[in-house]
């Protein structure tokens, strides 16, 4: 037995049971070596039903990188989407899935990703995927959500936000007060475009906005695409980067209706054909999820007022980012 992890361990619990410790004590439960996603059912259709609706859940930052966990890295969003997504297609039971969303965006890359990988699995399976919008889903989550074949939202929830932004900070008057300077050696004239230990130049920023518009370009043609109700100039009309409650994106066209996850399931039934279907959802072994309202755990989701109560210092101030976020400075 490792003896040092005993030195560090029991200390640590004897501080949880002792300090603050609930009364009724703590249930200590060994956790599996084999981490492969399980099928659970969340909610039985009466009768013998053998059909499926796997609702995935979509939350938090959308990033290419694990998300903060307590006790571990967390979950890499795209790669866990991709690996329900695998379990869904593979599972011929299933027959469509609700893409339930609840976050603000995150960068172009990931949210890029997680759209092809819908579009992909829908191309591959002939299987529906109806998107629900619960809190939020801004930017980079309604980006994604242009790859379902039908949009419905919470008559809560807030969405659009299509727009990219580079958030840039810059240090100099700061450093300048406590008389620290910056000198860079570099090897080209922009390469350390973006540095916030400098003011940026006309000819960086017009270099960055470039990219940018190439971005929202992009964002614009994704929308375009996913809502044929719309044309282009409407999308470009209505992508100034604001956002819309449910009744407004309804009467925009950017969602097809509003309604509750419970509507979204039904839905899904419909466009797959079928009139029962247990409910199910895919979690880790040892997670607990009582009914279809219980999310898989993971990172809050922001909500309705913005939303920067997040761990972002990596991403707003080391290096300049793409994002497809709904962001509040």
């Amino acid at each position: 037995m490792n003896v040092g992890f005993l030195r560090t361990t029991i200390p640590l619990v004897s501080l949880f049971a002792v300090g603050c410790a609930p009364s009724g004590g703590f249930k200590i439960t060994p956790i599996p070596a084999d981490q492969t996603l399980e099928e659970q059912i969340v909610h039985k259709s009466p009768g013998w039903v053998s059909n499926r609706i796997a609702i995935i859940d979509v939350s938090g930052i959308l990033m290419n990188a694990h998300s903060p966990s307590f006790f571990g890295s967390g979950e890499h969003p795209v790669a866990l989407a991709v690996e329900k997504l695998e379990s869904a297609a593979e599972d011929k039971r299933v027959k469509a899935i609700v893409l339930r969303i609840n976050s603000p965006g995150g960068s172009v890359t990931a949210s890029d990703s997680m759209y092809q990988e819908v579009l992909a699995f829908k191309a591959r399976t002939k299987k529906p995927v109806v998107a629900y919008f619960q809190d939020v889903a801004a930017s980079g989550a309604y980006y994604l959500a242009c790859a379902a074949d039908e949009i419905i939202a919470q008559r809560t929830s807030v969405t659009g936000s299509i727009g990219v932004i580079m958030q840039m900070v810059d240090f100099t008057e700061t450093m300048n007060k406590l008389g620290i300077g910056a000198d860079a050696i570099k090897s080209g004239p922009y390469k350390d475009s973006g540095s916030p230990l400098r003011p940026m130049k006309p000819n960086e920023r017009e270099l960055f906005q470039g990219l940018v518009d190439g971005f929202y370009q992009q964002f614009v043609d994704v929308v375009a695409a996913g809502r044929p109700n719309l044309s282009r100039p409407d999308v470009a009309r209505l992508a100034d980067g604001r956002v819309y409650n449910a009744q407004q994106a309804l009467e925009s066209g950017l969602v097809d209706r509003i309604g509750t996850l419970t509507d979204a399931i039904e839905v899904a039934k419909k466009r797959a054909g079928i009139t029962s279907a247990h409910t199910i959802i895919y979690r880790r072994p040892l997670d607990w999820t009582p009914n279809i309202y219980a999310h898989a755990p993971g990172p809050p989701a922001t909500q309705n007022i913005n939303l920067f109560n997040i761990n972002l210092p990596e991403i707003w101030t080391r290096t300049p980012v793409f994002m497809y976020i709904w962001h509040l400075d």
